[in-house]
């Protein structure tokens, strides 16, 4: 089995990169780098969550299930033997904005990765009997990840739900059971059909290998796959201002100890405000010296555990501060805290030495990414995709270089206002 750790490229010399668009829509990036007989190989699709309409919840994470069923060339369950007989690995994961299939293998087996790929792509089977049988699959993942664990139908539903009334970021990656039983043969094939085309996907592949043999393997085996049919620039949909916060409480039969979480809706990942948010996320929970932790849990110990997490998607962002409460401790003690917390952000920001901190983790965090041949065909996937400027894999760092303290307050009192967020109960049921 192979470690994608031990795809090694050299951190400090900048990414090079091919880039080219099939007559098919197809886009290609490759990415050379001879130092060790390993390839990586993915296909991202620009689709997930956010291409799916009511009722039809699910269908963007159903489909990663899905393609590893076979093909018309492949037989059920032989994607994951042709790798690992191979002496690779490979994998998938779906979001709200993007499905992405990966493998790592010996290079001298990319003809075998593209095949696989273009397989799927042009040839996967979209039958009953799979269908019947992923669904299942799914059904026990969504009982294992959502229905049976503390605070996750409030992380992933109740509280998108909040935040969005007219965006698809409303509902769930794994989607609802109702939608998984009631969707059709017919469903599937017309989101097959319609998102599984090369106009709709990004191929990558980084590590050892001949720049024209590798051009002309991927010629043969996806330039014949016809384009699809409809125009990808989807209308975005605005969501109304939040102008008044949204209070809810949802009875959690999974948890005995209740918690809070304070959303807010925050700007899409291209943004400038995005970067800084990314910062402010760390400043207030990552790590014994954040502040959140120093402050919150460790010194006043309202609350035994507590952070943040910013989610950055394509057309919005969400970032939810959470805390779950110590005994004697009222859930609306511990909001007051950490909206204490809030405002002295807001008031007085941050050091010129906080800031600095944050930039160097940044930096440090930007190289790791571009250490491994996985790391840059997802990085590469990644700038193209979101910023339609591949090139940013080597100067992306600038932008949190550019951060100033005056930014930091600045982007915290625009966004992280009572006024416009989500306030969430989520407590225990009497039972």
């Amino acid at each position: 089995m192979l470690n994608s750790n031990h795809l090694k490229a050299n951190p400090t010399t900048k990414v090079r990169f091919f880039e080219e668009t099939l007559s098919n829509g197809l886009h290609v990036i490759l990415h050379q780098d001879n130092t060790n007989p390993l390839v990586s190989v993915s296909v991202l699709y620009h689709v997930g969550t956010k291409n799916e309409s009511p009722g039809k919840s699910g269908f963007a994470h159903f489909f990663e299930h899905l393609m590893f069923e076979g093909s018309k060339n492949v037989k059920k369950g032989e994607f994951f033997k042709y790798i690992a007989s191979n002496g690779g690995k490979n994998n998938a994961y779906t979001n709200y904005d993007e499905t992405c299939y990966y493998e790592i293998l010996p290079s001298d087996r990319l003809p075998l990765a593209l095949w696989l790929e273009s397989e799927r792509m042009f040839h996967a089977k979209v039958d009953q009997e799979s269908i019947n049988i992923q669904r299942e699959v799914v059904k026990e993942e969504r009982k294992m990840r959502i229905e049976n664990q503390p605070f996750a139908i409030a992380i992933s539903e109740i509280i998108p739900s909040l935040l969005f009334k007219k965006h698809p970021y409303q509902y769930p990656i794994i989607g609802f059971e109702k939608d998984l039983n009631a969707s059709t043969k017919e469903d599937y094939n017309k989101f097959y059909e319609t998102y599984y085309v090369p106009n709709n996907a990004i191929l990558v592949v980084a590590g050892d290998f001949d720049m024209n043999e590798a051009r002309n393997l991927i010629n043969q085996y996806f330039s014949s796959i016809p384009k699809g049919k409809i125009n990808f620039h989807m209308k975005r949909i605005e969501e109304d201002p939040i102008n008044q916060e949204i209070f809810s409480t949802y009875v959690d039969k999974n948890t005995k100890v209740p918690g809070i979480f304070l959303s807010y809706r925050v700007p899409k990942i291209i943004e400038k405000d995005s970067y800084v948010l990314k910062i402010i996320d760390h400043v207030l929970s990552s790590g014994e010296s954040s502040r959140i932790m120093k402050n919150v849990v460790n010194q006043k110990q309202m609350a035994s555990y507590a952070g943040s997490f910013l989610d950055s998607m394509e057309d919005y962002g969400t970032f939810t501060i959470y805390g779950v409460i110590n005994p004697g401790v009222t859930l609306d003690q511990l909001t007051k805290v950490i909206d204490e917390e809030i405002e002295i952000l807001k008031e007085k920001g941050i050091t010129q030495y906080e800031l600095e901190k944050q930039r160097n983790y940044f930096s440090k965090k930007f190289l790791f990414k571009n250490y491994s041949m996985s790391g840059i065909a997802d990085n590469l996937a990644h700038y193209s995709l979101y910023y339609k400027n591949t090139d940013l894999i080597n100067t992306d760092i600038e932008k949190y270089l550019e951060i100033s303290v005056e930014d930091i307050k600045r982007v915290a009192n625009k966004y992280l206002n009572k006024n416009c967020r989500v306030r969430l109960y989520n407590v225990p049921s009497n039972n």
